[in-house]
């Protein structure tokens, strides 16, 4: 982006998108980085909240699925990858950047901290911070109806083939009792037919 040198009086400042900076290097240099500094921030932003759109279309099919009561298309293991990918992106939105605070670097230079804090009003970091973590927010709630729909149909499948092979180990006791039972049925004949 463009910037300009302010007036020999103004300190640096941002107005109508543009950058003024001092004409003293030693000043426009950190100046240039504050800036910089509060750009990069919304660039990170904007990837992003790329990242999460193309998140949220990607599981469009999904939401569609559950409103028509279809079943859903999305096994378990790529569920948990879909929901670290949610939580991944949290992490780097609310632990592992700057965008819910000032960086340390500006505590005590306060001249800086105001540009730097009028910059990101410029691109509205705070604003959009927050719109993406009520995106997030949703998105991990989806993410967790779907989660325990998969684990329940998974528990209801466990249960079915508990209940077979109850089934079937009654069917084996039948069969070795049917077996017994005759077994003892030709002794007695045996012994019967000996008298």
């Amino acid at each position: 982006m463009f910037y300009n040198y302010s007036k020999e009086s103004q300190p640096a400042n941002l107005k109508n998108g543009n950058f003024y900076i001092t004409k003293e290097i030693e000043k426009n240099i950190l100046e240039q980085y504050t800036f910089s500094n509060a750009l990069s921030l919304s660039v990170k932003l904007g990837i992003w909240e790329a990242s999460l759109n193309k998140y949220v279309d990607s599981m469009a099919y999904v939401t569609e699925d559950l409103k028509q009561g279809a079943k859903i298309k999305m096994t378990r293991p790529e569920m948990l990858r879909r929901t670290g990918e949610l939580f991944a992106l949290r992490h780097l939105i609310n632990l592992s950047s700057d965008l819910l605070d000032t960086p340390d670097f500006y505590w005590d230079r306060e001249q800086l901290e105001n540009l730097y804090s009028q910059t990101c009003n410029y691109f509205n970091i705070s604003k959009r911070t927050r719109v993406m973590n009520e995106k997030l927010n949703h998105c991990v709630e989806l993410a967790d109806l779907i989660t325990s729909n998969l684990n329940d149909i998974h528990h209801v499948r466990l249960e079915k083939i508990i209940i077979y092979l109850i089934m079937i180990e009654v069917m084996f006791e039948c069969i070795h009792y049917a077996e017994r039972y005759y077994a003892s049925s030709g002794d007695d004949e045996i012994q019967h037919a000996a008298h």
